[in-house]
């Protein structure tokens, strides 16, 4: 008799599984009522409830609670960070260019609200990393900009010198961003040493629910200009009102993210047996980002000959859920950006797959996967297994 499994989600980069007390706050929110700017008790509960959540969420971003900004997702938070105008102090300030790496995720690249005529792209290394001198030589004699960069990379977990290109934002006069999605909750995250201006980070990265994110900002002193203007929600930084339930859960998520962001290495464990079972399967199989500091829990990897999407399709026959990168293309399987920047060759990012750990992934599920795929390689490319690394 053939044997049954249970599905297997190995896509938490792209967003990770409702966490039990997420879902057991935004129940207990549900069956409340009442508007967070309401005066009356049902109003002050609400207002409780976003507080309590806004204290969470600080402490896994290490800022203070008035530094958290609550917005629809990263995609807002991301827009609403890079904006040409700023507060600085009660002053407006206005930059006049946007610097960001060749690798950033498209609600970076798109710009937000500067012109496209304003966007400086700063090349990567081999492993993904943004080249510091690279970004030096244009920074260093232009106007007060602002310099947006991942934490890690969504793609190859690759993270990036962020010390370093705080240093240099700071030495040369430059607002510094740091699109934090992926790395909330994966890795520590110190605003301070990195000189961040603002961070922005996702509850649904790190088992939160979707449509909830937040900007947080280093100081209450220097902020950008809202994105969504209307009532004075949010200290007047986004106007709205606030879905009390959802940031229920972020809370909830962010405190049970807090706690295992430095307790990573069973992560790290479960990506070694994976990279060395694919070796050991296909000894020409390419590690990206291998040579540069990852994300504990992601692994982007290709097999010359086998194309990405019909691996993707054969593996969820089998129940098991991955990536080829990022998953905010409409569902489209193309060359990522990404390895392209990292100067991949085109059909081997057309062989590229992702797989990322969350907080309920288990060894035997990375063990189906090293089961599975042997079988899938002799049934798409046979070949592939002989090539030599």
């Amino acid at each position: 008799m053939q044997r049954r499994f249970d599905p297997i989600y190995l896509d938490h980069n792209a967003g990770g599984p409702l966490r039990p007390v997420a879902r057991a706050a935004m129940i207990e929110a549900l069956e409340d009522t009442g508007n967070a700017s309401s005066v009356h008790g049902h109003g002050r509960r609400a207002r409780g409830r976003i507080e309590a959540a806004r204290e969470k969420v600080a402490r896994l971003c290490g800022a203070g609670s008035r530094a958290v900004t609550f917005v629809s997702g990263g995609t807002e938070a991301n827009m609403t960070a890079l904006s040409p105008a700023w507060q600085d102090r009660g002053a407006p300030v206005y930059l006049d260019k946007l610097f960001m790496s060749a690798v950033e995720h498209p609600s970076v690249a798109s710009g937000g609200r500067f012109p496209v005529a304003d966007h400086v792209v700063v090349p990567v290394d081999s492993d993904g990393r943004l080249l510091l001198d690279a970004l030096e030589t244009v920074v260093k004699d232009a106007s007060p900009g602002l310099i947006s960069v991942m934490a890690a990379n969504n793609e190859t977990g690759v993270i990036q010198p962020l010390a370093e290109i705080g240093a240099l934002a700071e030495k040369h006069g430059h607002f510094f961003h740091v699109d934090a999605v992926q790395a909330a909750g994966r890795m520590e995250i110190d605003m301070d040493a990195w000189r961040a201006d603002a961070i922005t980070v996702s509850a649904h990265k790190f088992g939160g629910p979707q449509g909830c994110g937040a900007v947080v900002v280093r100081s209450t002193a220097r902020v950008p200009s809202p994105l969504m203007v209307g009532g004075g929600q949010e200290n007047w930084r986004r106007g709205g009102t606030e879905n009390v339930a959802a940031l229920a859960g972020f809370g909830a998520a962010a405190e049970a993210a807090l706690e295992e962001a430095s307790q990573t290495r069973h992560l790290a464990e479960m990506r070694v047996r994976l990279e060395t079972g694919l070796r050991s399967v296909c000894p020409a199989t390419v590690i990206f980002g291998e040579a540069a500091d990852r994300l504990d829990n992601t692994s982007c990897f290709a097999v010359p000959g086998v194309a990405a999407e019909t691996a993707l399709i054969a593996l969820d026959l089998d129940h098991v859920s991955l990536s080829s990168g990022s998953a905010c293309s409409s569902g489209k399987v193309s060359v990522s950006h990404v390895l392209t920047a990292m100067g991949i060759r085109e059909e081997l990012a057309r062989c590229a797959l992702r797989v990322s750990m969350g907080w309920n992934t288990t060894g035997p599920e990375i063990d189906r996967v090293l089961e599975l795929w042997p079988r899938i390689v002799d049934r798409l490319n046979p070949e592939a297994r002989h090539r030599a690394a």
